[in-house]
């Protein structure tokens, strides 16, 4: 079975198995725009199996061109959120479209092996949650950027929902879906994440909570 890091507040860290990751589709307006999309009725979940869960940014799976999606994605313990990671939903965005196309389930595009990358998870507070932000950068370049104020579902409201039908364990994964500028991974592309809070009543208004780096294989 496949982990990730959980890194506490004192910085002990220790390896969590997730038996699965969730996720939410089209919940930023700017990123379903930008695939031509419609705005979901209802909040669009699809799952990840643990086999998805990886380190390592691969550019292909089996010949197939992946596209790179960034996600605030939670670590969900107790009942609640309680650590927070970048997530790199991978997606193979030709065979989601043709899947899309005769009205099938995602599952080649979306749930193949290593298709979900997390960078160490970092405990996090619940009153901090609606000020979490992401930044991806590619080869230097700023490629996306968003939090929870752009999301339609927040998380708060994606945990309850997910509750109304299905049961979460200790360990899971939600990710959250990911703001416009999603696009194809170059093999060796670099890629430099954030996730940082927005402060907007401090005067300094940005507090980084976690840095990663990937290299695209």
């Amino acid at each position: 079975m496949n982990t990730v890091t959980l890194v506490s507040a004192e910085k002990s860290s220790q390896l969590i198995t997730p038996s699965k990751v969730v996720c939410i589709g089209r919940n930023y307006v700017e990123h379903i725009k930008e695939l031509a999309n419609e705005i979901p009725d209802e909040m669009v979940v699809f799952l990840k199996p643990n086999s998805a869960i990886n380190t390592v940014l691969n550019a292909k799976h089996n010949d197939d061109v992946l596209h790179y999606e960034a996600e605030l994605s939670f670590l969900y313990q107790g009942g609640k959120f309680t650590a927070v990671a970048l997530g790199l939903d991978l997606t193979k965005r030709e065979v989601q479209g043709k899947l899309k196309a005769k009205g099938l389930p995602w599952e080649r595009a979306k749930a193949f092996d290593n298709s979900a990358i997390f960078s160490d998870f970092v405990s996090i507070e619940q009153e901090d949650i609606q000020q979490l932000n992401l930044s991806l950068m590619i080869n230097n370049a700023l490629k996306q950027q968003g939090g929870v104020n752009l999301m339609m579902a927040k998380p708060d409201d994606i945990l309850k929902e997910l509750q109304t039908f299905m049961s979460l364990e200790d360990g899971d994964i939600v990710m959250t879906g990911t703001p416009k500028g999603v696009g194809v991974i170059g093999q060796n592309d670099n890629f430099i994440g954030q996730i940082y809070l927005s402060q907007q009543d401090k005067l300094s208004n940005e507090k980084v909570l976690l840095d990663c780096n990937w290299q695209a294989q």
